[in-house]
């Protein structure tokens, strides 16, 4: 099984795919994390270049994360779930599509087709997408990067692309509402797994 969790900085998806991971081992199950962009050497050079790097054109950065995506495919994913593992990653396709597809301007197809290529088709079995207010995501973000910087209006951006995502793949994306404890979120997801499993 393979699982992914999106949603704008902030949003509380990298807590969420913790306490999954955590509670999917001490139901027994094998289960590999990771990130993007990163979990691999290149990746984590790759994610460094993009979260503190230089400006650069919305494709140049799409290329960039599809590079950084089909090598954590190839060294990690794809051998996680052939081994019988579980999978949780913190971002993925939808990330690209959000951001550069939709916020960007760049076409959700066009980057679409981009990604099926540097994934071999990989798409997860299921997606959640972590939604909060934009004022609350704000409050909650740490890190200032590349894109973070932005500012609101961009994230505003992404918040609705995602939204738009989720209506344009119901059968994967499944939204979760993330202004609640991080444990009742965190309970509603496992119920949503069990039904998968």
């Amino acid at each position: 099984m393979f699982v992914t969790f999106e949603g704008i900085d902030g949003s509380g998806k990298s807590t969420q795919a913790q306490l999954l991971a955590r509670a999917l081992r001490a139901d027994g199950r094998e289960v590999a994390t990771t990130r993007e962009p990163g979990g691999t050497p290149l990746g984590e050079r790759i994610r460094e270049l993009l979260l503190n790097g230089q400006d650069m054109s919305p494709w140049a950065e799409a290329a960039l994360f599809a590079a950084a995506r089909a090598e954590l495919v190839e060294q990690v994913i794809a051998p996680a779930l052939e081994s019988g593992k579980v999978v949780v990653c913190d971002r993925y396709v939808d990330s690209s599509l959000a951001y550069q597809g939709i916020a960007r301007g760049l076409g959700v197809d066009e980057v679409l087709q981009l990604n099926e290529h540097a994934t071999g088709g990989l798409f997860p079995d299921r997606t959640f997408l972590v939604l909060v207010d934009l004022a609350t995501a704000a409050a909650r973000a740490r890190s200032s990067d590349r894109i973070e910087r932005e500012g609101g209006e961009f994230q505003r951006k992404v918040d609705q692309a995602y939204r738009e995502l989720a209506t344009m793949f119901p059968d994967r994306i499944a939204t979760v509402d993330g202004d609640r404890a991080a444990d009742d979120v965190a309970e509603e997801i496992r119920g949503r797994i069990r039904q998968l499993s």
